[in-house]
């Protein structure tokens, strides 16, 4: 794991954005698992919902979003994680369900953070 504010083209800076109803803090150089996009494997992805944006020299924060900030991030394609087992009892009445499940992630490698206009 990175530890952050990550050196970036002579500046710390680091990212704070939501993908499907979570919020990263991702910085330059960093891979994270992400809820599952439809992005092929190798295709470069566009997250315009920047929330903040920090740094050495300034910090941006957004209303929820900056406005015109994304983050360029690239596609490494898709995995799963771990099995979650969801087991349901009632006792005395003979009932009981177990299923499992394994959620879908898309592992992307964050690119380049570009500042948007700021509020």
């Amino acid at each position: 794991m990175l530890e952050f504010p990550f050196l970036y083209g002579g500046e710390k800076i680091y990212a704070i954005i939501e993908i499907g109803g979570k919020q990263y803090k991702v910085a330059p150089k960093q891979t994270i698992e992400v809820e599952r996009l439809d992005v092929p494997e190798g295709d470069i992805v566009e997250l315009d919902k920047v929330l903040f944006i920090g740094g050495d020299k300034d910090t941006l924060v957004g209303n929820p979003i900056i406005k015109g900030a994304k983050v360029v991030a690239t596609s490494l394609g898709e995995a799963k994680g771990e099995k979650v087992i969801v087991f349901r009892y009632k006792s005395k009445v003979r009932y009981r369900s177990k299923r499992g499940h394994r959620q879908t992630y898309t592992k992307i490698l964050v690119n380049e953070i570009i500042k948007g206009e700021g509020e």
